[in-house]
């Protein structure tokens, strides 16, 4: 049974309790030597992504050295290791051009789809969307002889920002 001083954490338990139990003279465990109030119940070890990340990035350099080794060492000097079987080198080039030209497919691809998605400039669901809320609408829980000290989240009119934004004679 946990003490009543203890708090429970994802990754151990800790006690904040300041009891010790005291042990006979020549019995301390190693927890009881420690110097620091908090104990944890058990070690984990360490994260998932960690892990991942560590196993991703040996595996690149790998990856990378293998394909260095292949791209410039000669055909006869890796016949002499004992490899005989090996892409052509035509794909020494090709493969990091067909990646490349994938990439920026791609990324044309996207940019493509964000302007076939945005409305056209002239268009009003550039001004107004359902989520559009006009400065004068009132919450209906809001009585009329209720103070309002501070007003509601609303959109500012376009006229009204036009107004401060083109016609300085009156901001002056």
């Amino acid at each position: 049974m946990e003490e009543a001083h203890s708090v429970n954490s994802p990754r151990r338990v800790l006690s904040f309790s300041k009891r010790k139990k005291q042990k006979p003279f020549g019995f301390q465990d190693s927890d009881s030597t420690r110097s620091s109030p908090f104990r944890a119940s058990h070690v984990q070890g360490p994260k998932p992504s960690e892990v991942y990340g560590f196993v991703g990035s040996i595996s690149t350099v790998v990856a990378t050295l293998i394909f260095l080794i292949w791209a410039y060492v000669p055909d006869k000097l890796l016949e002499s290791i004992g490899i005989h079987y090996y892409p052509s080198r035509y794909w020494v080039l090709a493969m990091p051009t067909y990646l490349m030209v994938t990439l920026l497919l791609g990324l044309a691809f996207y940019i493509g789809l964000n302007f076939i998605a945005t409305p056209h400039p002239t268009s009003l669901n550039t001004l107004f969307d359902e989520y559009s809320r006009e400065p004068g609408e009132i919450d209906s829980q809001m009585e009329e002889g209720d103070e309002r000290p501070i007003d509601p989240i609303s959109d500012i009119d376009i006229t009204r920002i036009n107004d401060l934004m083109f016609n300085s004679s009156d901001v002056m």
